[in-house]
């Protein structure tokens, strides 16, 4: 059986798709000629979608915000393919002494769990049989870092969303994965890779280094390496395969 990655026809909706990895997948659905939907909760979604070839359809939406969700994704009359993308990532380290600490933690297991299923609850009527659903974990949901407890608990808890819906959904044939991101040069990773350095008191070289040493092949991903990981899910590639945490880390960690 040969493989397309030709998504004429395919309703594929992505969230968080304003920058970073969302960017980068969106923009290879829209090259395969997908009706694609784009979701930020900035107005940043609306000028990515003007860089992305054909017509795109742009929504600004806060996907914590349930009532938010129902009402922007109102119009949306099916979905082929849904990537839950979005997320935050920043540090949340114990210290006893932030007062603010809590509302970060909050607001990033709001976006990158509740959030998520905020998305799939909405439009899973408009899912069809054989559907595809991929979630964006990280190979942190395989591991840990210290002082990102809220990011780490976050992913692994996408992963326990996938297997329960992997399950749930079966028998309407909708396929559920994950993709677990290594480190790709996106604005987040960059943040966290320079919260490490100043944590340990080392400069983001020696720890960039550090990270690269634990890759089987070296160097960073770009956004646009992403892609192909996700098409192939949402592809006939994917048809066997569901329940499934992928990592794409260039071997960092080894499943």
């Amino acid at each position: 059986m040969s493989v397309s990655f030709d998504f004429t026809g395919k309703s594929v909706l992505i969230t968080g798709a304003s920058s970073g990895i969302g960017f980068g997948v969106a923009m290879g659905f829209a090259r395969a000629g997908a009706d694609l939907t784009i979701l930020s909760d900035t107005d940043a979604i609306h000028a990515a979608a003007r860089q992305m070839p054909g017509t795109v359809r742009a929504i600004q939406c806060d996907i914590a915000d349930a009532g938010m969700v129902t009402d922007r994704l109102r119009d949306i009359q099916r979905v082929d393919v849904l990537i839950n993308n979005a997320g935050l990532e920043r540090p949340t380290p114990l210290s006893g002494e932030n007062p603010d600490g809590n509302a970060i933690f909050e607001r990033i297991i709001a976006i990158n769990v509740t959030g998520t299923q905020n998305v799939t609850d909405t439009l899973i009527p408009r899912i069809p049989d054989g559907g595809r659903i991929i979630l964006t974990a990280s190979i942190w949901a395989r591991t840990a870092v210290p002082g990102f407890s809220a990011y780490v608990a976050s992913k692994h808890a996408n992963l326990g969303l996938m297997r329960t819906w992997a399950q749930e959904l079966g028998p309407r044939g909708i396929r559920v994965n994950a993709i677990c991101p290594g480190w790709v040069k996106t604005g987040p990773a960059m943040n966290s890779l320079r919260e490490l350095a100043q944590a340990s008191g080392r400069s983001e070289d020696e720890v960039q280094k550090e990270i690269m040493s634990a890759q089987a092949i070296d160097g960073l991903m770009d956004p646009a390496d992403m892609a192909a990981p996700y098409m192939f899910l949402a592809s006939s590639g994917g048809a066997n395969i569901t329940g499934q945490a992928i990592n794409v880390d260039r071997g960092e960690v080894m499943s």
